[in-house]
Parts: structure tokens; sequence; C-alpha cells
């Protein structure tokens, strides 16, 4: 309404209350003689023990009137006298204070026609009340009248500053006299209504009637933007249901949030219309309902426009002629804005396109941009621009202020859309890092030409350092000068502004300060005038506008009259900078203007000071200063006038001078919940006690960066807000502050962490409608909870019904306006038989879901049958892999007689009908069952039927399927019993959220009586301890987890199982004394047996009696006792065992009044085995007397693969001889004995096959001897192998890839390699079979694996795995991808170096270096050419080409036999001579030197003979000569320079070579050599006619002086 802001924000245009119209005159007139009867208060503020607030205006200044009793007894009246009674009590609330403060009228004063709001706003007309009126004001108590006419006939002469004690004692003694009758009247009223209530309850048929208006709603004509509310009162028993239209349509205020506001309370209802535009101009009517009838009301509203101004936010006018009327417009808000981010100082801009169809020529729709609800107008900061199918608004340079959510809103004639989206603002950068962010939403409150109160809000963003305080800057309109207005900072955000200069326009900013430094100032405020309210109204015009409105009031004083007793004086802001006075105009004030004296008094003295003692206020409103800060005051204040100065009004209270404004709490529990994929809805519990709450602060950090971001930079009212701008994926946290003018509160705790991603929904809707119970006028209904719930819990239900006649569907009513939680609801206010339908909706976090389908068609008249309704409400919990407990409640229609009994039947889920059966065959009178005996993993039904005494009842509906399995963490409720014998239930719950919480109960109804337990939750673990156990907590305990997946648990405390813990905790309450360990035995050496226990704890006092068969034991030459009460420690000792010895033993222990013993059975086979234990032990160290072995032989395997085999000895001397043996052989040992360490060692190196045998080592000297053994045979020596493989395994190297030229190897090394390692070669993880191709092998330390040729089948994992009898160790290797590629492009290389190679151009022999030959004699000599392709063959002679002729033939034949030919030597035959052979892979020649020699006789040719390799044999064809001169035919190759890669010659070439070289070092000449080295070759001498075997090679040389080849090769 428009007194809930302050005047300077209203944007219409006001008149003074001096105004003066002939129209207005007249029409006064002609309702004089009619207002007699006339209750004419428009709008009333009334604050009546429970009935709501209104406007009442009157002929004076808007007032607050308190009605209390006199209200309430208003209802009670006849209806016949409704009327006059309403004139009566309204007259008598608002003059009464009047009447008990004002004199007689002495001079009439000049009338007004204006009504005024409390701001002095007009709001429309008035017409006086003659003065014959108030016979109903003072018939109603007549003393009263003469009391109040005798006071005022003696005031209205006398000076109010001088008057005595006696007048003072006369108003207080009229004050007592007052308030005696006002508690006498509220106590007469409460009895009258009390008595009437009880009369309605007993006798309620009798007092049952049909609705009536009492009073009817007015037609109001108001401003555009203006709001209006309608509001009537109605009677009527059954109170009647009331229901708003507009033009015979409901008014929906859910489907309009934020334009329609109901209210009911008690028999007052009233309709609120939020921002009246031209679509609200309309008939509205009210309707009110009951089982007696129905009664409706009309009343109109029109809006309207201030005459001669222009609204730009509104279409400009049309021309022409525009078919707009009897079109549906259908309008779409298409490519809108989202949600959207800023910064201060920036510009933005919203649009939409909007699409309105059918397009009509030159139509032009409504178009409106709304912040936060608030309409706004083009102005410096925003600016609004319509295209004709496009709305824009621009913010031209942002600030928090601008903050908030953005609606768009088109109208048409056929209704409006509307699109929203939020637009955050965040801080701009500040100057100084640290700084604070700047104020906001900078305001004036109150201003008059003393002083202007600025207010504003705290920013979110401190800078990371507390905010010091404020600083408000003010500069006078029209200038660009700011100046300071406070020299310290406020913290206070709030400040009265003075030293203004009257009459003048000023605007205001804030700036924050911290330590860091200065924040951005604020944005500027609205300018405001330095005036008194009263003389800001007389500036804003002369004519009032029509209202349409007609008030009735009572005709105002003459002038001259002394003003009356200012009212409701209050104190309405102390702070310790200054106090602010708020009151009312007095009632009768005359019509001249008044002024006001405010005085004050310090608490606890009766001294008055006035405080404006110079001149006198105006506006009912002062701020004092310079009040001494902790000190009380009260304050009044006197009105005067020209006529005098009137009477002082009561006191204010005591007030002390401090910021009564506290800091608000903490907000409550924060609670975020998922609602996009960028944002989280954030809701929290709002401050305690907080007082003039401006709004919350909500903060976020990513969990684990301790980073804290604002979410808003404006405070939002209410405690639900959307964050949005979040990054999909993060956890973040929130926290909430809340903001009022002393500060920001602390920060509430942080929430639960929540992932952002895509949110709640709200639920899907209920189903199963049933009826649970049907009366007359009003049936229960039950439904089952919704399949989907939407991502959240469901908060509650709303039933809507309907009628259905004749099979048409009426309208859908509301049944209920607040939500219920139960899945039951009972209807009411229907009629009887009569036919309806209902339709539920759920509602959660995310709103109300979508209604039911809805229901069959149910009649409503009452139920008569005998038997009872069904059951309703089934739930299963605990569920198990076989059990699962089943709760209901109890029939709502009990039947002829009480429910006394239920029945539980049970099915398959997939299952028919046919196959239901029982639980329990006998009536269990309990609401809960535990249902045992399920097949896990099957899914089952329940339903449940009530019992009677007339017989059993309809079955309740199935519950949905329900699976037998208990789900993965779930834990079962443990009984404990602490060590003070404290009885307790624990319950651990591992699926917990931030709202889960523990619910204990007994029996399945939750426990509220803590007399007998209490419960404790920790984290989630929860416990309920019994405070005094006894027979009445005999029962079922269970606990339920909330927000989780069925987490319960239950525990049946039986009275045997109290029975058990009762003694348990009597043990626990007399404690014994506890042991660590019980009583045990153990062996020492020498076969002695020690009995020990070992008590926790013993004090000195303690004793222990040793008992044997019932015997007490001693301290003696048999028994050793010994008691270390430090430890705790009890032993005995007994040298050895006899047979005597065999029975009980018993340790009996006593510490004060704690007893505790602990016995120890030794008897049969256990004494027997004892006992030959004990003379083991004996033996054993008998044994270790002499030398002996402390460990025994045995092995192990060193890295290198070593087999040591090795014992340790102890108690060895010098003397001390040791023995190896294997298979009782001695082993003779290169290792010396030592006696120092004591360890024996045998090294086999390299073990085989032949080391396997019994190894034996006996140590012995003078003292003994002691023998060990190891037994290396069969499973003995396998068990070696096994641990060589292993470390041959071990040593292996990761297997490698290689190429060769015959195909690709893996191979991997060992350490060490034995013959019988077993070793298994895989492909693709299975055994490969080997073949020509796939070949493995050992070389060395290398195993190797060869493919040859290898192709693309052959790609693959490859492994080798060693078996060492365990698990094998197994190395891998990938073949494929370019590992192959590059294997296969080696061996390609290799392959093609290997083939050059081989068939390259050679010469494989038969040239000697040097040939020595007697002139005359004929040469042939021939060696094997190869290669392929053929070689090209040529012969040189120093180092020049020779050519065949018939002295020196050359010859090639068959391409393998080259041959050298000389028919008859001479001398210029002698030099240097090369055969050169060549072919594309390579050239290689062959060298010898030929001497020619003066000789005897031509005897022949030598030939020499040599085979493929260049060996030298005889040839088959020449006979041996005689004797032969030495020739030196040393074979001297040199291959040339090849395209390939050279192979080492061959084996024997190689042998023949060295046999050669041999000969050259011992100096001996061929045939020396090659006589001793095998085979010799042959040599035979021919004539040159003596033909030669084509295939032998021949070496031809003149038989030296010493005799034939033959010769010496025969030697």
């Amino acid at each position: 309404m428009s007194g809930s802001i302050p005047f300077y924000q209203k944007h219409q245009r006001h008149y003074d209350r001096s105004y003066r119209s002939t129209e207005s005159q007249a029409v006064a007139s002609k309702y004089r003689a009619s207002s007699r009867s006339s209750s004419g208060y428009a709008a009333h503020t009334c604050t009546s023990g429970g009935y709501p607030a209104h406007t009442c205006t009157s002929g004076y200044a808007a007032h607050t009137c308190t009605g209390h009793a006199l209200a309430s007894a208003s209802t009670s009246t006849s209806r016949g006298q409704t009327d006059r009674y309403s004139v009566h009590l309204s007259l008598t609330a608002s003059s009464y204070s009047g009447l008990e403060q004002s004199s007689q009228l002495t001079k009439r004063a000049k009338p007004t026609y204006l009504a005024v709001d409390r701001e002095h706003h007009i709001i429309g007309y008035v017409v006086p009340i003659f003065r014959g009126s108030r016979e109903f004001a003072g018939g109603y108590s007549s003393v009263e009248d003469s009391r109040v006419k005798e006071m005022s006939a003696s005031m209205s002469g006398q000076d109010l500053f001088t008057r005595g004690l006696e007048m003072e004692r006369s108003e207080v003694s009229s004050r007592k006299a007052t308030m005696r009758e006002s508690a006498e009247r509220i106590s007469l009223s409460k009895t009258i209504y009390e008595n009437e209530e009880h009369n309605k309850r007993m006798n309620e048929d009798s007092l049952m009637h049909a609705p009536e208006f009492v009073i009817k709603p007015r037609s109001h004509t108001v401003w555009e933007n203006q709001s209006v509310r309608l509001h009537c009162t109605v009677s009527g028993w059954p109170n009647p249901r009331v229901v708003w239209y507009k033009n015979n349509v409901t008014v929906d205020p859910v489907a309009h949030p934020g334009k329609y506001k109901i209210e009911s309370s008690y028999s007052v209802h009233s309709l609120e219309i939020n921002r009246c535009d031209f679509d609200d101009t309309a008939q509205y009517h009210v309707s009110a309902m009951n089982a007696k009838g129905e009664q409706s009301a009309y009343a109109s509203i029109v809006v309207k426009r201030f005459k001669g101004e222009m609204d730009t936010s509104h279409p400009s006018p049309r021309h022409g002629l525009v078919s707009e009327y009897g079109v549906n417009f259908q309008t779409h808000i298409v490519d809108t804005f989202g949600v959207s981010f800023g910064r201060e100082g920036e510009t933005m801009s919203l649009g939409c396109t909007v699409i309105i169809y059918p397009s009509l020529q030159r139509y032009q729709p409504g178009v409106e941009w709304y912040r936060d609800d608030v309409l706004l107008a083009p102005s410096k900061w925003q600016q609004m621009h319509w295209s004709g199918d496009r709305a824009t608004l621009t913010l031209t340079h942002l600030n928090k202020e601008d903050e908030g959510l953005y609606t768009l809103r088109i109208s048409t004639k056929s209704g409006y859309e509307t699109y929203s989206a939020y637009v955050f603002v965040r801080d701009a950068d500040a100057e100084v890092e640290g700084a604070p962010g700047a104020p906001l939403d900078v305001r004036c409150l109150d201003a008059n030409k003393d002083y202007i109160i600025v207010s504003w809000k705290q920013p979110a963003v401190d800078g990371g350092n507390s905010i010091l305080g404020y600083f408000v800057d003010r500069c006078e309109v029209g200038t660009n000068h700011w100046i300071q207005c406070n020299d310290t900072p406020v913290k206070f955000a709030r400040l009265p502004v003075t030293g203004l200069v009257e009459g003048r326009s000023y605007a205001f900013r804030v700036r924050a300060v911290n330590k860091s430094g200065m924040s951005h100032p604020s944005r500027t405020s609205e300018p405001v005038a330095a005036v008194d309210a009263a003389d800001r109204a007389r500036m804003r015009g002369t004519s009032a506008p029509w209202t349409g409105q007609i008030i009735v009031t009572e005709e105002e004083p003459a002038e001259g009259v002394v003003p009356g007793r200012p009212l409701e004086l209050e104190v309405t802001e102390a702070t310790k900078n200054y106090v602010v006075l708020s009151w009312k105009p007095p009632g009768e004030r005359g019509h001249e203007g008044i002024m006001y004296y405010v005085e004050k008094c310090v608490s606890g003295t009766d001294s008055w000071q006035r405080v404006n003692t110079e001149i006198p206020v105006k506006s009912p409103r002062f701020a004092l200063f310079d009040l001494e800060e902790g000190k009380s005051y009260s304050f009044r204040v006197r009105c005067c006038n020209s006529a005098g100065v009137g009477e002082p009004s009561p006191p204010t209270e005591a007030t002390t001078v401090g910021d009564k404004l506290d800091i608000p709490a903490a907000p409550g529990r924060v609670v975020a919940t998922r609602n996009t994929d960028t944002s989280v809805v954030v809701s929290w519990e709002t401050s305690r006690n907080a007082k003039d709450l401006v709004g919350y602060y909500i903060e976020t950090s990513v969990v684990g960066s301790n980073t804290w971001e604002p979410c808003n930079n404006k405070p939002v009212p209410g405690s639900r807000f959307v964050c949005h701008g979040l990054v999909t994926g993060e956890t973040y946290v929130f926290r909430v502050r809340a903001v009022n003018a002393a500060g920001i509160s602390q920060h509430s705790q942080e929430s639960e962490p929540v992932l952002v991603k895509a949110a709640i929904a709200s639920p899907a809707p209920p189903f199963g409608i049933s009826v649970l119970e049907c009366v007359r006028d009003s049936m229960v209904l039950g439904w089952k909870q919704p399949t989907f719930v939407g991502g959240a819990d469901i908060t509650g239900y709303f039933v809507d019904y309907r009628e259905v006649i004749d099979g048409l569907e009426g309208q859908w009513h509301e049944a209920n306006i607040r939500a219920v939680s139960d899945r039951a609801y009972r209807v009411c206010d229907l009629k009887e038989n009569k036919k309806y339908q209902f339709q539920v909706r759920a509602a959660n976090m995310a709103g109300v879901g979508i209604p039911s389908l809805p229901s069959d068609t149910f009649l409503c008249e009452e139920w008569t049958i005998a038997v009872p309704g069904p059951p309703h409400d089934l739930q299963v919990t605990e569920v198990r892999s076989t059990s699962l407990v089943l709760l209901w409640k109890p029939p709502v229609y009990q039947g002829r007689d009480e429910v006394n009994g239920f029945y539980v039947d049970i099915k398959e889920a997939e299952a028919s009908e046919e196959v239901w059966r029982g639980i329990n065959k006998k009536a269990t009178d309990s609401k809960f069952i535990k249902i045992e005996n399920l097949k896990e993993g099957e899914k089952y039904v329940f339903r449940v039927r009530a019992q009677n005494n007339a017989g059993v009842g309809n079955a309740s509906d199935v519950t949905e399927p329900t699976l037998a399995q208990t789900k993965p963490g779930t834990k079962e409720i443990v009984v404990d019993v602490d060590d003070d014998g404290v009885i307790s239930l624990n319950f651990e719950c591992s699926e917990m959220s931030a709202d889960s919480k523990f619910i204990w109960s007994k029996n399945y109804e939750e426990i509220s009586d803590n007399s007998r337990i209490t419960v404790e939750t920790k984290g989630n673990k929860a416990k309920a301890t019994f405070l005094a156990p006894g027979e009445e907590d005999i029962g079922i305990y269970s606990c339920t987890v909330t927000h989780t997946d069925g987490a319960s648990a239950s525990f049946d405390l039986t009275a045997q199982e109290l029975k058990k813990l009762l003694e348990t905790s009597h043990d626990h309450k007399f404690p014994i004394i506890p042991l660590k360990s019980e009583l045990a035995i153990e062996l020492q050496e020498k076969g002695r047996v020690r009995f020990w226990l070992q008590a926790e704890k013993m004090s000195a006092n303690g004793k222990v009696d040793y008992v044997f068969n019932e015997n007490s034991l001693s301290t003696g030459e048999k028994y050793k006792m010994n008691f270390d009460k430090n430890t705790g420690v009890i032993e005995m000792i007994m040298e050895s065992l006899t047979p005597m010895d065999e029975g009980t033993y018993t340790f009996q222990l006593q510490d004060g009044k704690a007893t505790n013993q602990s016995s120890l059975v030794l008897i049969g086979d256990v004494f027997k085995a004892l006992q030959k234990e004990s003379e083991f032990q004996m033996k054993e160290w008998v044994r270790k007397q002499g030398p002996h072995f402390v460990e025994y032989l045995g092995y192990e395997v060193t890295p290198e693969c070593c087999v040591i085999l090795k014992c340790k000895v102890g108690n060895i001397k010098k003397d001390t001889v040791a023995l190896w043996q294997k298979d009782g052989h001695e082993i003779k040992s290169d290792q010396q004995l030592s006696f120092t360490e004591g360890v024996l060692k045998l090294e086999i190196a390299q073990i085989s096959k032949k080391d396997a045998g019994v190894y034996e080592i006996v140590l012995k000297d003078d003292r003994g001897k002691d023998t060990s053994t190891l037994n290396l045979t069969d499973q003995g020596f396998k068990d070696l192998m096994n641990e060589v493989f292993s470390v041959i395994a071990n040593s292996s190297t990761v297997l490698k890839i290689t190429s060769t030229d015959e195909g690709i190897r893996l191979y991997t090394f060992v350490s060490y390699y034995n013959d019988l390692l077993q070793v298994t070669w895989h492909y693709k993880d299975s055994a490969i079979s080997f073949s020509d191709r796939i070949k493995s092998g050992v070389v060395g330390e290398q195993l190797w694996l060869q493919i040859k040729e290898p192709t693309e089948k052959d790609t693959g994992k490859y492994a080798i795995e060693f078996n060492d009898g365990k698990g094998g160790l197994r190395r891998t290797v990938e073949l494929a991808g370019q590992a192959f590629d590059d294997a296969f492009a080696e061996f390609q290389r290799l392959k093609a170096a290997a083939i050059a190679e081989r068939n390259r151009a050679r010469v494989k022999g038969g040239l000697p270096d040097v040939v020595t030959i007697q002139e005359g004699k004929a040469l042939n000599l021939t060696c094997n050419i190869s290669g392929d392709p053929m070689p090209e063959v040529t012969w040189l002679k120093n180092e020049r080409e020779m050519v065949s002729d018939d002295h020196i033939i050359l010859k090639f034949e068959s391409g393998k036999f080259a041959s050298f030919t000389i028919t008859k030597v001479n001398t210029a035959d002698s030099g240097k001579y090369s055969i050169l052979v060549k072919n594309k892979f390579g050239t290689e020649s062959g060298d010898f030197t030929m001497h020619v020699t003066e000789g005897p006789v031509d005897l022949g040719v030598t030939s020499y003979l040599t085979d493929e390799d260049g060996n030298v044999i005889f040839g088959p064809n020449t006979p041996p000569p005689k004797k032969m001169t030495p020739a030196r035919a040393e074979t001297k190759q040199k291959p040339h320079d090849s395209p390939v890669p050279k192979t080492p010659p061959p084996a024997k070439q190689v042998a023949g070579r060295e046999n050669v070289e041999r000969g050259k070092e011992t100096g001996k000449t061929v045939t020396e050599a090659t006589a001793e080295t095998p085979p010799a070759p042959t040599t035979t001498e021919n004539t040159p006619e003596q033909p030669q075997h084509p295939e032998e090679k021949l070496y031809d040389a003149a038989a030296s002086p010493s005799g034939s080849l033959m010769e010496t090769a025969e030697q």
C-alpha cells in the first residue's frame, strides 16, 4: 500500500489538503443527508484481537485504531442490528481517543473535503457527518460522556503550561478510570464470545444458517500502478467457504504470483490486487457457500490515469481503425535472454523476440519490464526499446542495484505472457587491493528541513578484512561538489545528515572502508529536498484527482480550538547517535495548521525539558541528537496553534540511548540441492529473532579450495535462492549471512557438499486414490506415493475436488491450502448424495507436481456398513533377504464396533489374484508384523484387512512390489552394556545424507517420552540408553534413518533377553578382577613346567591362592611361586611332571571385594602329551651341553645359481670335528670350520642329477656328537632344482627381438643355464609346436626362438615361460606393429646381403703366388671361377689386359674354369699376372708372379691339380715324375670392393691357406710344405702335346735340379 514506502518514492501527483472545489462541495452536500446511516470508512487499520489490520481513513489524518473487544463483539450482534452496530463501532473506534481528549467546539472551523493517509497523501474526498451523529458514540456511556464534557470545559480556559498539580492528578485519575473501563469491556466481550462459541459447540444445528454478508465489498476507482484491496465480512454457520471471481472467472493467486493476495481470518476476507493496470478494470464478486446455501456480493474496480499525464511505458495513441476487438491473440516469447552476468560499470542489454498471432497492422501490445516484481520506468540507468517484434532493455551503467530477477511482460487484450531470468552484477575491481565492495541501494528514509536520514545496504564483499564503517557524501543538486558528511566511519547502515540548507535538494552516496582502503562510491540516491512534509505536499499541486471514493467522516472542529493530544507517540529509531520520534496528529486540532513541541525527561526524574525551544516542528516526526549514550529517556509531544498549546501526549516508555537494533543471528541450517547443470538451489533457516532484516548474502566455495565467492551482490529476501554460474561436475559448499542496518551476521554453518548437475524436478502425480471413510458432508481420501519423487523428498500433498452432475464435471476446487504430510486427508464442505471426483498433487523442494488423474466418481453418502473400512498407508521397512516388517495405519472408518484385529495377506508380485495367502491365522492387534521365511531375490506384495465384532472388512490397497534382498552395508542394532552397567541400543548407518535423522520407536511408535530412555546421535551413529531397565521396557525397538534408501533395523527386547542384560549389567556394576590372560602352561628348558596368568590390574593388597585338586599349594622344593604386582603376572614353576601331578590347577585371585579365578585341567591325553614334551625338552637340554646344531642342515641358492648346503652349530670348540657325507661316503670339504661364526657350508657350483643324494654332517668332540641329515633325492632334489630354476628365471632379461638373414629371432639371456631347465615358448598364450620354420635353442646363456621367413601371420604376443614348479615366470614381447616392421625390414636387408655374398664373382683357388719355370717349358694354370650371374674374366700382365694368342692361350670354359696356358715359356714372359673376375655383386682377383730361368732340356709340362677349394691334389691323368724342382705355389687372392658385405672364407679354404702360410714361415718350398700337411698335392710333368683332363687345375713348372716333385711327395 502507499503507506509502506517513503513519500519521495511515489511518482503520482499529490495535492494540498486546502484544495477547494465547487463540484466536490456539491457532491459532499448531496451526501450529508444520508451520511447518518452510512459507514463510509474506506480503508481501516484495526488491530482487534485476532482480526487483520486494515486502514481507516476518517476526516483526520490516517491513524491506527485498536478495537479489541469492540471488534470481537461486533461479530456476535444480531443480523437486524448489523448495519447500525457497524457504524457505531467504527465511530467509536475512530473517535474514542478524540472524545476523551478534546474540548467543547466553541467555533466552527472552515471545513476541508480531502482525506489523507499517514504520510499526508491525498487519497480521496470526505463528507462530514452532522454533529448529531455523535449520539451514537455518546450513548455508549453516559458516565463517560459527562466526564469528557466536564474535562473539556475545565481545560478550555486554562494555560496548559501553568496548570497545577491538581490537574495532573485529575489526568492520572482519568487515565486510571479509562484503563479500568477498557479492561472491563475487554473482559465482558471475551465472556460473551466464549459463551457464544460454547453454545455453538453444544447446539450446532440450532445455529446453522446460510452465509450472509455483514459488510459487502465496495467498488473502487484507483490510479494505474497502485494497489487496491477489496474486503468483506461474512457470517454463517458452519463457516462458509469464500471464493473470489473476476468477470465470473475464479481468481487464482498461484497462477498469477505476486498479482493477487487472498486472505481469510475468522469472518473477514480480503482480495488485494497489486500494481493495477487496465486489465484489472472488471467486475469482481465474492461467493460464500456452506451447507445451508450460497450468497454473493459484487464490486467494481476502475483503473484510471492522471489527467494530462502521458505514461511513456504504454503504447502511444493509434491513428486509424485497428480491428483488435473480438480477436484472440496468441503471444509467444522466443529468442530469450538467459541468466546474465555483468560487472559494475559495464553496459548490458536484455532482449526477447515477441511473436503475436494474428499480426494486425499498427497494433502494439503492452510491453513492461520488471525487476524483482517492480515495474521499471525509463531513466538514465535503464532504457527500453520496442521495435515491433523485439523488446530490449538496456542497462547503461551496471550497479549492484541492477541485480535481480528481470521479467518481460507482453500484454494483449487476450491476456499476457511473461518471461523471467536473473541478472547478476559483480563488484568492479577495487582501486586498492583488498578494499571492500561499494555499498548499494542508498535511500533517504525521512527528510525535513533539519535532517535527512540516509540508509544503505552493506556490500557482500569485504575484501578479506572486516569493514570498519561507512562514509556518507552529499552533493547539492546542480553541482558536482561532494562533501563528506561524517568525520569518522559509522557501522550502522543509517545516518541522519544535518547541516543542510532548507529548501535545497541533495543527492547522497556512501563508501565503505576497511584497513586495506576505500571502496568505490555507491550509486547516488534520488534527489530529495530538505523541507518539511507539509511544505512538500503544498508544493506538489492544488488539484486533487477524482478517486471515485466517498469517504464519510466527522465534521472538523472550528478554528481557534486548542489542539488535543498527539496520538500514538513512539520511538521508531534509537541508536547511540540519535533517537527518532513519530506520532500522529490529534483528532481535535482545528482547521489551521498545527506545530509541535518535543520534551524529554531522564528516567527516574520528573523534570521535563523542551528540546526544540526556539522553533516548533511542523511534521509529526523528529530526530533528537546529543543524547547521552547509556541513559534512559522518556519523551512526550505537545501540539500548538494560534489558540494555544495543548496537553502533552502520554509519555513513551523509557528508551535507553544505544543501538536497539542488533546484528542478526547467523542463519540456521543451509541446504543445497541440485537445480541445473550450472546452478544450485540454496535454502536456509532464517535468522532467529532478527529485526528489520534487509536480506541475505550467499557465498560458495569449491570443496577443498577454501576460497569463498559471493553468489549474490544484492541482499535477497526470503530463505531460498538459486545460485547460478557454477561449473558442471564441481562440488560446492555454501554458507549464508544475514544483513540488517546494524551489520552483517556471522556465517552460517556450511552446507553439505553438493555436486553440480541437473537437477531435481517436481514429483510425479500420486495414484491409487481411494475413499477411507464417508459421512454426510465429508470424505476421507487415501492415496499412494508417486513413483517418481523428482530427486527430492516429498514435502506434502494438495487435494482438489470437483462435483459431477449427470456425468458432467464441474470446476476443480482446492480442498487444502496448506500441504498435508500424511497420505490421507478429510475433504470437508461436501454435499450429501452428490458425486465427486478428486485429484492429488505432490510437492517437493522443486515445486508442486502435476495433478493425478481424476479418481473414480465417489458418492458422498454416510457409510452404514458394520465391518470396518480398509487400513491404509502400508509401509515396508527392515527389508532383508528372508524377512521384512510391514506397518500400517488402522482404518478411518471403524464400522459398528471398534477394530479388534488385523489379517495380513501375501503373494508373489507376478502371481495371480487367486494365490493370496494369509500370514497370520489369528488376528493380530498390533499395527505391524514381521514377515519371515521369504525367498531371497523374490518380489512380494502385501495387503491388510481389519476386523471387528461384525466381521472382516475390505482389504487395503496392495503395496508396491518389494524385493527380498539385503542391501549392501546394512547393519543391525547392537546391544551394549558398558563398564558402568548401562544398557544401550546402538545403530550405525553408512548411507546418511545431510538431512538424515535417526528416529527411534518402540513397537513402531516414535518414542516421545524421555523418562525411560534417552537418545543420543553422533555423526552416523545413534544410541538409545535405558535409564532404569525393567519390565516396562520390554518391546520391539526400531530405528529408522530418514533421507536414506530405507535404512532401518530393530531389536526385540524380550523378557529373557532383558534378564540376560540385567545379569551382565550386574556383573559390570560389581566388577571382578579382569584378566589379560587365563591360566596357561608353557614348557621351559630342562623340561620345567610353568603355570601362569596375567591380571589386568591389581592393587598392592591383592593376593593369590594356588590350588591343585582342591588342595592348597605353597612354595617348596617342587613348587616355586611368584607374583609380580607391577605387571600382574602370576606364575608357578614345577621342575618336572610325574604321574601324580595329573589333575586340576587353579589360581584364585582376591583384591578387596573383587575376586576372580582361573583353572587349567591336565588329565588324560592332555597330561600325557605335556609330560612327553617335558621329557623331550629335558633331552634337548642334555643334547645342547655338547656340540650341537642350532639350525639343522639346509640349502640356499645364490644369484649365481650355486647351491650352498649350510647349517648353524653351537657350543663348539677347537677340537670339534665336522664330517660331510653323501650317501654314506665322506666328502672332502675345502672349507675350514669356523668356530666364531658357527656356520658350516658346502658349495655345489654347477648342480646336476649326479649331485642328488642324501647329505649328512656329523659334529663331534669329546663331549659328544650331533648329526644333521638333508635328503636331496626324489622330491627333495626336485624342490632344490625348482629353487635353482626360479633363480635362473628371475635372472632372465627381457625378451628382445633381432633379425638374421634367415628370419626373426627372439632371445633372452640368463645368468646361468642348466640342462635340466624346462622352458616353454608361447604364441598368443598357446604353446608353440616347433617345425623346420620355427625352432628354439640355446647358445651359451642365450635362449632363442628362430622364425624363418616370417610373415604377417607371425605377428602377435610371444612369451617364454620358465618352469620352477610353482607359478613359473613368463617374459613376453609383442611382435607386432612397428616392432615387427623394423625386424622384418632388417631381415630383408640381411637376407639380401647374404644372397649377394653367396653369388658375387670370386676366384676359388688354383693360382700360386710365385711360379718359377725353365725357359722353353709349357705352363698351364687352371682355377675355379664362381658367381651368379656368370662373371666376366680378364687376365692382366703387369696391370695390363692380355689378349689370347698363339703364345698365350686364355680360356674360360663352362662358366667355371679359367685356364692360362703359355705354349713355350721364354724370359719375356716373366712378370706379374692377374686374373680379374667381375659380376654385378662384386669383383675379385688372383695374382701370381712368374720367373723364367734358363735350365736343362725340356722335360715336359708341370701341372698342378687342385680341387674346388684350391687344395692341390695329384692329377689323375699325369704320370708322376721322378723328380721336381720346388715351386712356390702360395695362393693369394685379392678380392676387389664389392657392393655387398663379405662373408668369411669357407673353413676348408682357410685351412688350405694356413698350410701354405706355414710353409712360408718355415722357409720350405711348396713341395716340402705340402708334404708335411696332408693331403699332398699331385705334381705331373707332361710334354706340351700330352692331353690334359678338362676338369683338372694344372700348374706346369720345370723340375728342380734337386729331384722330381713326385719324389718329394713320396717322401
